[in-house]
């Protein structure tokens, strides 16, 4: 079985031929992965805290805090309230968690079948909501009492959504398969 590291310096022999590369640097690569977390109303530090350090967990990397960046009045939103924590990951780190999340994380959902296509962004970019932090496993079994959810944002250098599935299925990622209409 191949690591990401070979699939990823073999994407341009695998896309070559179906894509029409002429040049190395022409094949797409695993630019960042971005983790968010939206914590919203939660006014009990207690919980902001543990959110904070099982992001930090699950990522191996200190999560930024984000705040609001305008007032809502009816929200009772003020701006520069934290309403979220976000980590961006590069290099090993990145590489780390997306074999992570391809390998362990994405099987454990349940009533996994691969996911969609159409999640991909015509700016080669692939979005995926989490609803339950558990299913990494750096978060232990007594926490599940707060229970929050992930937005896990690949970020490619291809150019087109064409591309962008092509390159992500060769490295690994679970996507469903085309359903072809009758």
């Amino acid at each position: 079985m191949k690591t990401l590291k070979e699939k990823l310096d073999g994407a341009f022999e695998a896309l070559k031929s179906s894509l029409g590369y002429t040049n190395v640097m022409q094949a797409p690569r695993l630019d960042k992965v971005v983790v968010s977390v939206g914590i919203g109303k939660i006014e009990d530090k207690a919980k902001k805290e543990a959110i904070f350090n099982r992001l930090a967990q699950i990522t191996g990397q200190k999560p930024s805090p984000r705040p609001a960046k305008q007032s809502i009045a009816s929200f009772k939103l003020r701006e520069g309230d934290i309403i979220g924590y976000q980590v961006t990951l590069r290099g090993a780190r990145m590489h780390h968690f997306f074999d992570k999340l391809i390998h362990i994380a994405l099987p454990q959902t349940r009533d996994f079948r691969g996911l969609k296509t159409t999640a991909i962004d015509d700016m080669g970019n692939i979005t995926l909501g989490i609803k339950e932090h558990t299913i990494f496993p750096e978060t232990a079994d007594e926490d599940i009492r707060d229970v929050f959810s992930l937005a896990i944002t690949i970020v490619t250098t291809a150019k087109t959504k064409t591309e962008a599935e092509a390159f992500l299925r060769h490295i690994g990622l679970p996507l469903q398969k085309e359903e072809v209409a009758t």
